[in-house]
C-alpha cells in the first residue's frame, strides 16, 4: 500500500470548468482572471487581488511596488535595504529578498509556533530596515498580531507571506489582512490550487496597478498592448489555470473542513505519545493547515529522524523533512557567511521535523496506519 504525502483535491466540476475555457477563445487575459481577482479578494476581505504565475513571483512583485531594493546607485552612501524574515521557511521568502537587491535578516523563531520570534524582532532593526515579511508557517497566524505592533513603532512596512495559509485566522481576522501587502500560492499541495500560481493581496490601489503592470510585461493601464512603460515579466496566470482556481476556492468551507477533520485524527490518534510534538491550534487560532508537520521531542537526533524517514519510506508511506534552515542552505552559506548555530532554535527544531501525509480525502484508517507505522518507526530506533 502507497500513501502519498499530499494529492490535490479535484472533482468533476473542476475538469468541467477547465473543459469549458479550453472550448473558449480566452486561455489567457480572458474573463477568468479578474473573476478570479475579485472572488478571491472578496473571500479575503481586500480591495485588490492581483492573480500571478506563482507565490514566489507575487512576493517579488510585492518587494518591487514597495520600493524594496540594492539603494540608489547615484547616491554613494546609499546602502540595500534590509528586511526581517524567518530562517524557518520555504528558500523563497529569502531568495526575492536578495532577487531585489536587498538583503534577508534572519530572526530566530519561536519554539511553539514555529513563527518568527516577535520577541526578537526589534534587535534587528537598523536604519536599513525597511520591511517584516513574516510567514504564517503551514498555516498559523500566531504572533502576527504583535509583529504588526512592531512594525507600525518603527514606521516599517509588512509584506506578509501567507502562501501557507489559505482559511486561516488569528482572533478573527484573515490570514492576508495583517500586512499592506499579502502573498498566496496555489501549488498543487496548497489548501487550493491553479496546478501553478499566486495572487497578491492589497487595500491600496496603487500598489495593486502596479503590480499588475510588472506582471504583464511593464504595461500600463492606458497603453497599448507594444507600449511598456517600465521593465517588467511575464508572470501573468492564465484563465485555464484562474477557472481551476475559481472552482476550488468556491468549495474552500468544504475543503477547510476536510483538512480540519484530517488533522484532528492526527491529534487524536498521537495524543499522549511523549516521543512526538503534535501540532495544535494555539489561542486565538483557527488554522486551515498547509501540511500536518510533527517533530520528534528533544531527545532524538537528526539522524534518528532520517532514519525514521527512511523506515517509513520503505513502508510505502511518503513522508518528509519540514524544512531545511534557509540560513544553512549552501549559497546562503556562500553568500553571508552564515554557520551553524545561528539560530539555534530554528536548527533544533528543523532536525526533527517530520511531515505526515497530509490531504483533504485522506481516510480516517489510512491515518491509522501511518500513525502505527510511525511508532513502529521510532520504537525501532
Amino acid at each position: 500500500m502507497r500513501i502519498y504525502l499530499s494529492r490535490p483535491d479535484i472533482t468533476e466540476k473542476e475538469i468541467q470548468a477547465v473543459t469549458d475555457v479550453l472550448r473558449s477563445p480566452d486561455l489567457s487575459l480572458g474573463p477568468k482572471l479578474p473573476e478570479f481577482e475579485r472572488d478571491f479578494a472578496k473571500y479575503i476581505g481586500v480591495k485588490r487581488a492581483v492573480a500571478v504565475n506563482s507565490g514566489t513571483s507575487a512576493l517579488y512583485l510585492c518587494l518591487l511596488s514597495l520600493g524594496i531594493g540594492p539603494g540608489d546607485p547615484l547616491r554613494p552612501r546609499s546602502e540595500a535595504s534590509e528586511v526581517i524574515t524567518t530562517p524557518f521557511t520555504f528558500i523563497a521568502t529569502s531568495n526575492v529578498v536578495i532577487m531585489t537587491g536587498a538583503k534577508p535578516v534572519f530572526v530566530d523563531i519561536d519554539p511553539v509556533s514555529m513563527n518568527i520570534d516577535a520577541n526578537l524582532i526589534e534587535r534587528k532593526i537598523t536604519k536599513k530596515t525597511k520591511a517584516i515579511m513574516p510567514v504564517e508557517v503551514f498555516g498559523n497566524p500566531a504572533g502576527f498580531d504583535k509583529i504588526c505592533k512592531i512594525a507600525d513603532k518603527h514606521n516599517l512596512l509588512v509584506l506578509e507571506d501567507s502562501c501557507e495559509a489559505l482559511g486561516s485566522s488569528l482572533n478573527g481576522q484573515k490570514a492576508g489582512t495583517f500586512g499592506k501587502m499579502s502573498t498566496f500560492a496555489f501549488y498543487p499541495n496548497k489548501q487550493i490550487t491553479t496546478g501553478e500560481g499566486g495572487m497578491v493581496l492589497t487595500d491600496d490601489d496603487d500598489l495593486a496597478d502596479m503590480c499588475v503592470s510588472l506582471r504583464n510585461q511593464g504595461r500600463g493601464k492606458t497603453g497599448g498592448w507594444l507600449s511598456h512603460e517600465r521593465l517588467g515579466y511575464n508572470y501573468r496566470l492564465s484563465d485555464i489555470n484562474c477557472v481551476l482556481g475559481l472552482v476550488q476556492l468556491s468549495r474552500i468551507e468544504e475543503i477547510s473542513r476536510k483538512r480540519k477533520q484530517v488533522a484532528k485524527w492526527y491529534q487524536e490518534n498521537l495524543a499522549g505519545d511523549d516521543r512526538f510534538v503534535v501540532p495544535t491550534e494555539p489561542a486565538g487560532c483557527d488554522i486551515n493547515w498547509f501540511v500536518f508537520v510533527i517533530r520528534l521531542t528533544e531527545r532524538f537526533t537528526r539522524q534518528n529522524r532520517e532514519k525514521v524517514l527512511q523506515t517509513m519510506r520503505d513502508a510505502g508511506i511518503q513522508v518528509s523533512n519540514y524544512f531545511t534552515p534557509v540560513h544553512l542552505q549552501q549559497f546562503m552559506v556562500e553568500k553571508f557567511g552564515f554557520k551553524p548555530g545561528d539560530f539555534p532554535v530554528t536548527e533544533s527544531i528543523a532536525d526533527r521535523t517530520i511531515a505526515l501525509p497530509y490531504y483533504n480525502n485522506l481516510t480516517k484508517a489510512e491515518i491509522a496506519i501511518v500513525c502505527d507505522e510511525l511508532r513502529k518507526a521510532v520504537g525501532q530506533l
